[in-house]
């Protein structure tokens, strides 16, 4: 019988050499390889790009709360009020439409007097919206200074993550018109929110 020369060491190192010899042929192999269907994708002119940058610079989350005009917030509620052909769930900052019943709706009746009584919703104020986390949580910091209590929540908007700085929820509208005023009364942008509970 033949005695074998080497031993468990010996083969533990040229075993692992060659493994990382195959691990770094296989990487290599991949990062040189095309991705498939990346270079099938026309690629975006310089036009479109700057057409990005420039809605991307000028977008503001919080554009869905203010309405068509920018320019003069307050005076959109009250308008969307006195329209009697509104739906109470589509006026300016309802988060989604109200719930409506269908049998009400075929006899005839209001199409929501839940929502129109005031019980069936639940209010927040808004304090601003936010595309970075960090940003909605040094709002949050700033309210709590002022002895108020906000919540940090995160919604997708136009296929970007926003993050919403909001007080509430209040049972009446009139404890969130206060919580507003004492917003606005200290520089912030604050909007209301209505949500269907």
């Amino acid at each position: 019988m033949k005695k074998q020369r080497g031993g468990f060491a010996l083969g533990l190192v040229v075993g692992v050499l060659i493994g990382l010899a195959l691990a770094l042929a296989v990487a290599l192999y991949v990062t040189k390889v095309p991705i498939p269907f990346v270079n099938k994708v026309p690629a975006r002119t310089a036009e479109q790009e700057a057409a990005e940058a420039e809605r991307n610079r000028h977008w503001n989350p919080n554009a869905p709360l203010q309405g068509r005009s920018a320019s003069a917030p307050a005076a959109a509620p009250a308008a969307s009020q006195s329209l009697p052909d509104v739906p109470p769930g589509l006026r300016q900052g309802s988060a989604r439409p109200a719930a409506r019943d269908p049998a009400a709706i075929l006899s005839g009746a209001d199409p929501a007097p839940a929502a129109a009584s005031g019980e069936a919703l639940v209010y927040f104020v808004q304090a601003g919206a936010f595309t970075r986390a960090e940003e909605a949580e040094q709002q949050r910091a700033r309210l709590a200074l002022m002895g108020l209590s906000a919540r940090v929540s995160e919604r997708e908007q136009g296929g970007r993550t926003v993050y919403r700085v909001r007080l509430g929820p209040f049972d009446t509208q009139t404890e969130a018109d206060r919580a507003q005023e004492r917003l606005k009364s200290n520089g912030f942008d604050a909007a209301l929110v209505r949500v269907p509970r």
